[in-house]
């Protein structure tokens, strides 16, 4: 008997927190029925810590597949592995394994889009970056970024510590924090980029999402910005908040050309 999509999510979700801390990728919010269909490369967040796609990947897959997207989430290396720039690495393989599935799913490629959350958006950002992004790894860049209370610095006034410290080191210089704020690597050729947070984020300061805001204006990429009033941290697709919604506004965004 085939095993019911909630029991692999809770089985996804004991690895998540108790399993190997590597790289690893869920295709099963890929769409099988052989029509076209825009693609979503999804990046939970963590703090570099754990995946938590049990909060920001599967609800998120499962609302992209409501609207006939197909959505891949990939898990990167955590804790004593994610040292810079090994989850770069992890994603580059998940984005060039999903593209790869292009004729096997129906995907457009050329217009995929990378959604990242917390820590998951720091990576998903800098996957878009001038210095460690894409062009590295001789991958495109994503044609939309969607971002999620995310983290952009690693500036130790506005960062978040365990997402830095996990990333970086806690000894990390002054230059590996200029080197991976993702604020201070946006080119010309940035993702135009759909990013919010919420006003009552206790866990990643709000001015990591600002700092990004104005280095997109400064270099003319389209964005759009969305704050909720008393919406907290790690609220994944923001049911039950004032967030609620803000997956349908990302998609318009992302899919109105």
């Amino acid at each position: 008997m085939a095993k019911s999509r909630e029991y692999m999510d809770r089985k996804m979700i004991f690895k998540d927190l108790f399993g190997k801390k590597g790289y690893k990728l869920d295709l099963r919010f890929m769409i099988d029925d052989g029509k076209d269909h825009p693609l979503a490369i999804l990046v939970p967040g963590g703090g570099y810590q754990v995946v938590c796609s049990f909060v920001e990947g599967t609800p998120i897959a499962r609302k992209l597949n409501e609207k006939g997207i197909s959505a891949a989430i990939v898990y990167y290396s955590t804790m004593k592995k994610a040292r810079c720039p090994k989850p770069i690495d992890d994603l580059a393989r998940g984005v060039k394994e999903v593209l790869a599935l292009k004729d096997r799913y129906h995907l457009d490629i050329d217009h995929y889009s990378l959604w990242g959350a917390s820590a998951g958006g720091h990576l998903a950002a800098e996957f878009c970056s001038d210095n460690l992004g894409a062009g590295n790894y001789g991958l495109p860049k994503p044609d939309t970024l969607v971002l999620s209370y995310p983290v952009v610095t690693m500036d130790r006034k506005n960062t978040h510590m365990g997402t830095h410290d996990n990333f970086l080191g806690k000894d990390a210089s002054v230059q590996d924090e200029e080197m991976t704020s993702v604020e201070k690597h946006v080119g010309t050729d940035f993702p135009r980029t759909f990013l919010w947070y919420g006003t009552a984020d206790e866990e990643v300061d709000n001015q990591n999402s600002i700092l990004l805001k104005d280095a997109l204006m400064e270099k003319g990429i389209e964005n759009k910005c969305l704050i909720f009033e008393g919406v907290a941290h790690g609220v994944g697709n923001g049911l039950g908040t004032a967030a609620y919604g803000w997956i349908d506004e990302a998609v318009e965004f992302w899919l109105k050309k």
